[in-house]
Parts: structure tokens; sequence; C-alpha cells
């Protein structure tokens, strides 16, 4: 009999976990919103008599007020367990999360006579733990719906592909921030860069005139050689962890040309080598003045 996929959804207020457990909901997994983390093992239990049941998701938050802090003597229970579980923890930066909560006016569940950046702060502080366990880490900051909807669908869906590994390669811009979520990133600043060139300037790196352009330099070529032998390394050693998932971060000064350029082609060398990998241009729509 298979286990069950179980994951548990955490992360800060604000951040997507209503959005996401809508999601797993529309994935075909059972949702429990705001669960007692001292009820988790007795659900596993049930989960385990319930052969209809694929997949569930719970929602854990600050909500949980003095049972939140149960909620690691559960995991270490769950752990003792026969079922497996992930924890898909949700976060954005700051200014994000002010602002979504100015716009729904809603208040914070920490937020009594404080300023609500002292109740995220705070929030954030009380959940530094638990990020540190998590097994995928989503930052929502600039993420639309349907970009978290992706997201979570490309790692979580429940059909014979979830148990695969995923590489995810993100093309960045420097001047635009790292992905908060990445576990590597690459810097490409130093090659060549299109943008000088006149004709290749209103192009990306999706552009076959730039990929040429790029990669016909011999530092091009052994960086992507180099790159590749790294990751042949890299990914074996973070499906040992257990990881379901790898975010590799490509940059360049604006995420136009160059960094697209090697996300598609390390894309490409990674499915050749039996990996299933995904690429994300985070800042192809920023286009340079």
């Amino acid at each position: 009999m298979e286990h069950v996929r179980l994951v548990i959804i955490t992360g800060l207020s604000g951040a997507g976990r209503s959005e996401a457990m809508r999601v797993f909901e529309d994935l075909g997994y059972f949702c429990v919103d705001n669960l007692p983390p001292n009820l988790i093992s007795k659900f596993a239990e049930l989960l385990q008599k319930s052969p209809e049941v694929q997949g569930a998701a719970l929602v854990m938050d600050i909500r949980g007020g003095v049972f939140f802090s149960e909620l690691q003597g559960s995991l270490n229970e769950l752990d003792a367990s026969q079922l497996p579980y992930q924890i898909l923890y949700l976060e954005a930066d700051e200014e994000t999360l002010i602002r979504r909560y100015k716009m729904s006016r809603r208040r914070h569940p920490l937020e009594t006579q404080g300023r609500l950046v002292d109740a995220l702060r705070k929030e954030k502080e009380a959940l530094r733990e638990l990020r540190g366990k998590a097994d995928v880490i989503i930052d929502t900051s600039g993420l639309t719906a349907l970009q978290l909807r992706q997201r979570i669908s490309d790692v979580f869906r429940l059909d014979g592909t979830q148990s695969l590994f995923q590489v995810r390669l993100v093309s960045f811009g420097f001047k635009h921030g790292l992905p908060k979520d990445a576990d590597l990133v690459f810097d490409v600043r130093y090659l060549p860069n299109p943008y000088y060139v006149e004709e290749l300037r209103s192009k990306t790196g999706n552009d076959e005139e730039v990929d040429q352009y790029v990669m016909r330099f011999p530092q091009a070529k052994e960086t992507l050689d180099k790159l590749a032998n790294l990751l042949a390394f890299l990914i074996p050693q973070f499906q040992q962890e257990g990881k379901p998932q790898v975010t590799i971060g490509i940059g360049c000064t604006g995420g136009q040309h160059r960094s697209v350029v090697f996300a598609n082609r390390l894309k490409d060398l990674l499915t050749q080598a039996g990996h299933q990998a995904l690429v994300e241009h985070r800042d192809l729509d920023l286009r340079e003045e």
C-alpha cells in the first residue's frame, strides 16, 4: 500500500497560505486549515486508514497561538510514524506583506497595540526554526496567483511524476534583486553583454541571435561546461537529502540576455541527462530602456 502524500503548509501571514490551500484542493488533496499541532499524529493515523485519500495538506500558522509551540513535538511524533511528510514554507518580503495587509484591511494575528511591522518581525522570528526544516520554500513577493499556482503544481501534483526530483532554473537581473528562494546563485555578468550590441539590445536570450552571440565566446562555453559538471555533482546530493526541488538562480545585469541564455542551455543539458528541469525567466518582462 502506497503512503498518502502529506504536506504541511506554513509560513508568514500574508504570504499566500490561503491561496496555496486552494491550489492543493484543486490538485485533489484533502485540506484542513489551522489544525492544532497536537492533532497531527491522530490525523496521520486516520489518513493511513483511508485508501481513497491520495494526498492531504494541513495549513499550520501563528493563529494556533500556544498550540503552535507544540508543533515541533508533533513533528517528532510524525517522524516516528510510517507516514512521510513535506513542509511547504511561504514567505514574502516585509514591504510586500505590509502592502497586502493594507489592501485586505485585515489585522495581523500578532498585532495588538503595536505596529504591523513589529508583528511581522515577531512572527518571522517565531517561525525561523520551522523555516529551517522546510522542504520547499517559496518567496511569493513577486509572484502572481497564477505563478504561485504553477509553482505548487509543478512540485506537488498527484500524478505519476510526483516523486521525480525537479530542478528549477531562474534567470534574473541583479539590478532587480536576488531570487530569495534560490538554493544556488550563479553570476554571469563577466561575460560580454549583448545589450551593448545595437541590433541585439531589443532582443532577449530566447532569440537565436542572442544565444549565438553569447555562446560564441570561449569563456561562455567553458562556463557552461563547468556549471553543468558542478550540477551533475550537486544534484544527487540534494536528492539524497530528500529535497523534492532545487532552485538555481542564473543572474546577469538586467535579466534579459546572458542569464536567459544560460538558464535555457542548462535546462536543455539537465533534461538530456534525465532530470526534470523547469525554467523561469523572472525579469524578462522588465524591458531595458
